[in-house]
């Protein structure tokens, strides 16, 4: 993958985090909560979530934070960010 990919490719990971972050304290849920509900540890929901990390989420997992925010898996994959307009 070239280098100019994969920086949109990190972006879409930020902005998923700003996502799951927006749905679940739109839930009013905790980090511990979800993170129980989902059987991971609250560490790696915090690394998603963390503003300027890069942490890659499998299909699966993303599945399954939007069940548990009783939301459509479209709307954690809705990028708003003019950073990614910016990477040719």
């Amino acid at each position: 993958m070239d280098e100019m990919n994969q920086e949109r490719n990190d972006l879409r990971y930020i902005e998923i985090g700003y996502n799951v972050q927006y749905y679940r304290k739109h839930m009013h849920i905790t980090q511990e909560q979800l993170a129980e509900r989902l059987d991971i540890s609250r560490q790696h929901l915090g690394a998603i979530e963390a503003p300027k990390i890069v942490r890659p989420v499998s299909m699966d997992l993303l599945f399954r934070i939007a069940d548990e925010l009783d939301i459509d898996v479209r709307l954690l994959l809705d990028f708003h960010s003019n950073q990614l307009n910016n990477v040719k």
